[in-house]
């Protein structure tokens, strides 16, 4: 504690919310701007890469598109060539004709088809019985054996007569010299017959694919087919392909190099097995000022707010925190209880303050009102102890007048006196609001067996207690109401003799008590009425005895003593009977009080 200027003391405070708030500010300010720096190197390489991604994805799909639209473009040229007359005639004729002569014209009627382009390398007609002609020979190899492979020709059987595209006839036919090309396959069937009659190859030089990259000026750019065969392009990517798996949609992989990371697309013509890749170089650094800027302004926003708040907090938090902790450390030192008179914003503090001072005043006024009683709890105590004497002046005297009886003779008389002084002990068990349920049962045997002196032979008693659940606590005098109640609202008006059974069962670790009587029964109306919140409430006015209030009563307390209103059911049936069953949770003491 130090004292101020102006001669008041001052209030440190061990844990002051004022110097860790500072606290935090800084650690907010330090920790905005790290996260700043941080984020505005992820936001710049993050949009950096999203651009390459998107760039690389519009070039592939688009040099995808144009290759895919050239080799349409092919195909309908294979179907001229199949359906020119000398190609026909080379296939269907019998191969004694087979001669120069003929196979010269049958070039030159292929050639005239493809007068209008120049990027067809060749075509080569296959006939059934394995003769084959090309339109330009000695600059290819052919593998003789693939060709007669059943699984190589099998893609192209399948297709009767369609398209089916590769690279190389599908490692078929290779030139000597020169690149590999993309090769259009087709069966070929005669018009009239619909019979098989031979197979042709149109291969596309890859200057067309060349074509296509030089358009989007692709350095970067590589096609190969799926087996890894090169087509055009930049041969060094070729060996980044290795891990990726290619399908018709765009693949992205970041492939770390010893100089420097590039981001590569790549993907597949759609139904042929060519794929394209295109490697991007990723540059890392703060080059988007554009962002950066963005950025900055926003950090600036950000600790301007930080300083309003700070401001805000310190006139109406802080500050009023710590006047109102000197005023309360000030009467904590004075010993005394006091209103606090101090000049603080009318907000959630002020409100504190107000609600601390109404505490005092309701405190001082609550500490005067029990000095006032202080005199009459004393004598409502010497009250309570001068009770107390009372049941043993009853116990006293219900054994002298049982001596009297015996002394006379009078058996009957003194077996009443004393089941009644039993009932009594029982029932007042030594001042016990709850007890076992081996002694209610107990109240209830001394309590039936006095009803049965006046009512004769006309109630019988059956008991069915679980030993499990004798030592269960229940609340004090929950089951003789119940009985009470069985005998002058059930049994008692049928005019017959009856019956009131009582059972209980340890279900699930839950003490059920079943108590069943013989009598005249209720109606769903009375049951409803009996356990309904209307009647759960009226207990601040006067019960009807005509409605067994000593049942309702006993409900009621239960509800109390579990602390819940699912805790009682009542079965019965007009005429035949009644059952009430209580659900008590267990409560089991240890030793007998």
């Amino acid at each position: 504690m130090t004292i101020s200027g102006n001669g008041k003391k001052k209030i440190r405070v061990k844990n002051s919310m004022v110097a860790g708030l500072r606290v935090i500010m800084l650690i907010i300010v330090l920790l905005l701007s790290v996260s700043f720096f941080v984020s505005v190197f992820y936001i710049v390489n993050k949009e950096r890469r999203e651009t390459i991604i998107r760039e690389s994805t519009t070039t592939l799909n688009s040099v995808s598109d144009s290759i895919l639209s050239d080799i349409d473009r092919y195909k309908e040229m294979s179907r001229l060539v199949m359906m020119d007359a000398g190609f026909i005639d080379y296939l269907t004729a019998p191969a004694s004709k087979l001669d120069a002569g003929f196979l010269y014209f049958t070039r030159r009627g292929i050639m005239g088809v493809l007068s209008s382009t120049t990027m067809v390398d060749s075509v080569f007609a296959f006939r059934d019985d394995g003769e084959f002609v090309a339109s330009n020979r000695d600059q290819y190899m052919i593998n003789f054996e693939r060709i007669a492979d059943p699984e190589w020709k099998r893609p192209i059987e399948d297709k009767m007569g369609g398209a089916v595209i590769s690279v190389n006839a599908d490692n078929a036919i290779f030139r000597i010299k020169g690149r590999p090309f993309v090769s259009i396959g087709r069966m070929v069937y005669d018009m009239s017959t619909q019979h098989r009659i031979g197979m042709m190859f149109m291969n596309i030089s890859s200057v067309f694919i060349d074509r296509k990259l030089d358009a989007v000026s692709g350095k970067n750019i590589v096609v190969i087919s799926s087996d890894g065969t090169y087509l055009s392009g930049d041969e060094s990517i070729i060996p980044f392909f290795e891990g990726i798996n290619v399908s018709e949609t765009v693949t992205h992989k970041i492939i770390r190099n010893s100089d420097k990371d590039f981001m590569l697309s790549v993907r597949q013509i759609n139904d042929i097995p060519i794929n394209i890749a295109i490697a991007a170089p990723i540059e890392n650094g703060f080059v988007m000022y554009g962002t950066v800027y963005v950025l900055l302004g926003m950090l600036l926003v950000f600790l301007i707010a930080i300083v309003i708040a700070g401001s805000y907090i310190t006139k109406n938090i802080t500050s009023p925190v710590s006047e109102l902790t000197e005023a309360l450390e000030e009467s904590k030192e004075k010993g005394t209880l006091n209103k606090i008179d101090i000049d603080i914003p009318k907000n959630e503090i002020g409100v504190l303050k107000d609600s601390y001072n109404g505490v005092v005043e309701r405190v001082n006024d609550l500490h005067q009102k029990n000095l006032d009683n202080e005199q009459v709890i004393r004598r409502a105590e010497m009250r309570v102890l001068h009770e107390q004497i009372k049941p043993h002046f009853l116990y006293n005297s219900l054994e002298t007048i049982g001596s009297m009886a015996m002394d006379a003779g009078a058996s009957d008389v003194h077996s009443a006196l004393e089941t009644l002084g039993s009932f009594y002990r029982n029932f007042l068990s030594k001042g016990d609001r709850e007890i076992p349920l081996i002694r209610e049962i107990n109240i209830v045997r001394d309590y039936l067996k006095l009803q049965k002196l006046r009512y004769g032979d006309i109630i019988e008693d059956v008991y069915d207690i679980a030993k499990d659940t004798e030592s269960y606590i229940i609340p004090k005098l929950i089951l003789q109401p119940i009985v009470e109640n069985s005998i002058y609202h059930g049994i008692r008006l049928t005019g017959e003799p009856g019956t009131i059974s009582i059972k209980s069962r340890l279900l699930d670790g839950v003490l059920h008590i079943y108590v069943k009587d013989t009598g005249v029964g209720m109606t769903e109306e009375q049951i409803e009425k009996l356990l309904s919140e209307h009647n759960k409430g009226s207990l601040k006015g006067e019960p009807d005895p005509s409605e067994s209030f000593g049942l309702w009563g006993t409900i009621q307390r239960i509800r109390y003593f579990c602390g819940t209103d699912d805790v009682v059911k009542i079965r019965s049936a007009v005429g035949e009977y009644t059952e009430i069953e209580f659900i008590i949770p267990k409560r089991e003491i240890t030793n007998e009080r």
